[in-house]
């Protein structure tokens, strides 16, 4: 178990999932989810989108549309340094759901984000490919898939 990161308990569960997992797949996006959008377009299948947006408090980087969107195209979860909103629907949609608050404002569509990249924030260094667990009690990183 000398592989495994364990992420620094700062985030809050919003989704209609308590546990879930899969491959990392990476987003960097500051205040703007048009990227996060993109990838849940896509099939996520066995994969949970990490999301950093430096820990921002002032937009939500997803609502319940969003959640919907990613979890008809498979998304396992979702996690995001930042917020969401809308976390009352969120919950009723069968996706996994992490992120530091909620807020009501939207963010403002720029078309700017990374993807594919690997992201340091909770103590963790979250890298495309590898693998990710979650529930209740925290988030876990692994290189390779565990369960």
């Amino acid at each position: 178990l000398e592989n495994l990161q364990v992420a620094a308990p700062i985030f809050r569960d919003f989704g209609g999932r308590s546990f879930f997992c899969g491959q990392i797949v990476t987003l960097k996006a500051f205040e703007d989810n048009t990227y996060l959008k993109a990838a849940f377009e896509t099939d996520g299948t066995g994969k949970v989108l990490v999301v950093d947006s430096a820990a921002s408090l002032r937009c939500a980087m997803m609502g319940d549309v969003m959640a919907a969107l990613g979890a008809s195209n498979g998304w396992e979860g979702v996690i995001i340094n930042g917020c969401i909103r809308d976390s009352a629907d969120v919950g009723s949609v069968y996706l996994g759901v992490k992120a530091l608050a909620t807020i009501p404002r939207k963010t403002i569509k720029r078309d700017q984000g990374v993807m594919g990249i690997p992201l340091h924030f909770a103590d963790v260094t979250f890298r495309p490919g590898q693998y990710v667990y979650a529930d209740e009690d925290g988030i876990v990183l692994s290189k390779k898939k565990i369960v």
